[in-house]
């Protein structure tokens, strides 16, 4: 009982219809026989006025859409003596809601299994029931309570159960733990982190219990973060229906023609309300927009969040490709180059306070350093007290073993770390590097040379941008000219701007020809010129930056082969769009050439058109692509029969083949 009540809550005028139909077919087993037209008629006119109102308020505000021939070919069936064919007209257009929302949630459903998995709840513990318990991993002996995401704060001992997703983004307390952050980053295999070592919300734990303490709130928790850019696109539908209008007006007229000149020629009515019949919109008015939202979803299985199907036509027209530099064509994740410590520093001491603090940092090159200590088998120090500074660097109060007394940290820009070591020496840099420099307790403990990596796969995602049609690329960065032009002939990119504030990206941008153009940064440097350019792509694997906020796609997985997938994807969803709309618009005609010969009865029509509309959501079905699909960056970006595509637990999970 509470399903049917749902349905009709969901669906009233469906529901309704289909009660009239049933009063009407039990009335013609009955004396009553000519009351059943009469009220079936009487009907299908309430509901045709009731879309007049819509129409013509969409007529007001000079929207032409294709109601009009809706509501003609119900009132049309009913004067001419056909009130059952306006009855499944009735039905095809109260049906369509309940059909195009299947075909919406059929065609989100990568979108939607994001936010279906985002962490409800936090295990939080409050003490150790027992004296000795050990609090750094052993966590038997401790009282817990489970509360919202929403109530975790900053500094919570967490207790993450085995096979349960990390709530809010935490550092890791236990010795040791494996998790799965394939929904994150696309990696498929697991990650093995340490003690001190930052872990992103989302990451699904390994197969034991381990303790963490929690760094951020949920609300600017990585996952959470993400889970909001999917909620905005998943709610964006104002410019999916934009394909169809163009064909509307069209349509209508040339249906309303060749209705009239039937009835005119035949002089029968009757040929005028069968033409109309088959010309009933239903194609037209879900095709486009189920099309869209499957090419949003396939967008989602490869980590890309489009923010509406606007996004995907201009995708599908791009001519022009704009790039930053650090973070996009590069990895923005330099490895270690050198390490000079000042005198009185050892070089592993000085890497490990640098690491130490820089988990406490959102800065990019903050988990290059952790990186670099753990590869050089240091062990991390647990900070008392952390501070990011934003734009200058992190400082962070230790307390170790060798040393009783309280440390403090430094680790950032020049500028700032000399307020505390007046003694800073500034590193000699080649062209590319670039340093970080570190005090301890306001001595100048040395600096930390680093050098950024172009991306593995960037050469072969310009050849395939080139071959999807984008005839011009050049690269917008902020970094010195030196440092920039060796990377661009080594990539084909023969467009250079060095030394551009944001600003001057905007200004460069804006002029570029052709369009539409792709601008693809990942800071928040980046964020200006991705809101002015046609479309906006982020690099946003570290979470929902100002950068990701402005973008119209964010790329979730840390691989610029995701630029050319989405710009084939683009073009796939809107050749599929168009085929299944331009497919309803020439069945419908043949039906309504048929109709005016007078060789398709009302009501035959009417259940035919029923069959259009099916075949055009089905067609339109095909955007959302084959549930094999996966990325390879060895196979052709056009060809979709040589992609897969897996799930883990529920989320979406993309690698890549050995050949990256």
């Amino acid at each position: 009982m509470s399903r049917f009540s749902s349905l009709v809550r969901a669906y009233p005028l469906v529901i309704a219809t289909l009660l009239v139909a049933m009063i009407g077919l039990v009335l013609l087993a009955t004396p009553a026989i000519e009351s059943a037209s009469w009220i079936v008629g009487a009907y299908a006119l309430v509901i045709a006025g009731w879309e007049a109102v819509g129409m013509i308020r969409q007529l007001i505000r000079g929207h032409a859409g294709l109601d009009i021939l809706a509501v003609t070919a119900i009132t049309a069936a009913v004067l001419v003596g056909e009130p059952w064919a306006a009855l499944v007209v009735v039905l095809m257009l109260t049906g369509g809601a309940a059909l195009e929302d299947y075909a919406e949630n059929r065609s989100k459903r990568e979108l939607t299994a994001l936010l279906r998995k985002a962490p409800q709840q936090a295990t939080r513990i409050l003490a150790p029931s027992a004296p000795g318990a050990d609090m750094h991993g052993h966590t038997a002996e401790v009282t817990t309570e489970d509360i919202p995401v929403e109530e975790v704060e900053v500094g919570d001992l967490l207790l993450v159960r085995p096979g349960a997703l990390v709530p809010v983004d935490s550092i890791l307390v236990s010795e040791h733990a494996v998790f799965d952050e394939s929904s994150l980053t696309g990696e498929s295999l697991p990650v093995e982190r340490d003690a001190g070592e930052k872990v992103s919300s989302g990451a699904v734990n390994g197969q034991a219990a381990v303790t963490m303490r929690a760094a951020a709130p949920a609300a600017e928790s990585e996952y959470q973060q993400i889970v909001r850019l999917v909620e905005q696109a998943a709610g964006s539908k104002a410019k999916v229906v934009r394909l169809a209008d163009r064909y509307a007006v069209p349509f209508t007229v040339l249906a309303l023609v060749i209705a009239g000149i039937a009835w005119a020629v035949s002089g029968e009515a009757v040929r005028f309300a069968e033409v109309l019949v088959v010309a009933t919109p239903c194609p037209l008015l879900i095709a486009a927009p189920v099309a869209f939202l499957g090419g949003m979803s396939r967008a989602a299985r490869f980590g890309l969040i489009v923010k509406g199907g606007g996004t995907l036509e201009q995708l599908s027209r791009a001519r022009s490709a704009a790039f930053d530099k650090t973070g996009t064509i590069t990895t923005g994740k330099p490895v270690l180059e050198r390490l000079l410590p000042a005198d009185r520093a050892s070089e592993d001491e000085l890497l490990r306070f640098a690491a130490s603090a820089e988990v406490y940092s959102s800065h990019v090159l903050a988990d290059s350093v952790v990186q670099a200590a753990k590869q050089h088998g240091l062990s991390l120090v647990e900070a008392e007290h952390a501070e990011e500074i934003a734009t200058n660097g992190v400082a962070a109060v230790f307390r170790t073993p060798d040393a009783p007394e309280a440390v403090t940290v430094r680790v950032g820009k020049p500028s700032w770390v000399r307020h505390s070591a007046p003694d800073l020496v500034l590193a000699d840099l080649a062209p590319g590097e670039l340093a970080i420099y570190v005090s301890v307790d306001g001595r100048f403990a040395g600096a930390i040379v680093m050098r950024d990596q172009v991306r593995e796969e960037a050469a072969q995602a310009l050849r395939q941008l080139s071959a999807l049609g984008i005839e011009r690329t050049l690269m917008v960065t902020g970094d010195v000219a030196a440092t920039a032009e060796p990377i661009a002939r080594r990539l084909g990119i023969s467009e250079v701007h060095a030394e551009c504030r944001p600003g001057d990206k905007v200004r460069i941008v804006s002029s570029v020809q052709p369009r539409p153009l792709i601008m693809v940064g990942d800071g928040l440097n980046d964020a200006p010129v991705l809101a002015a350019a046609d479309i906006g792509f982020a690099m946003g694997a570290r979470g929902a930056t100002a950068a990701s906020e402005s973008a119209d796609i964010v790329n979730r997985y840390d691989t610029l082969s995701a630029l050319p997938r989405a710009v084939s994807i683009g073009k796939d969803t809107v050749r599929i769009a168009l085929q299944s709309i331009w497919l309803g618009i020439i069945i419908s005609v043949g039906l309504m050439l048929i109709a005016a010969f007078g060789f398709l009865p009302a009501l035959l029509g009417a259940w035919l058109q029923e069959v259009v509309d099916l075949v055009a959501i089905l067609g339109a079905l095909r955007a959302v692509g084959p549930r094999s699909e996966r990325i390879t960056r060895s196979s052709p970006v056009a060809s979709t029969e040589q992609l897969h595509f897996s799930t883990t637990q529920g989320l979406p999970r993309v690698w890549l083949t050995s050949e990256l």
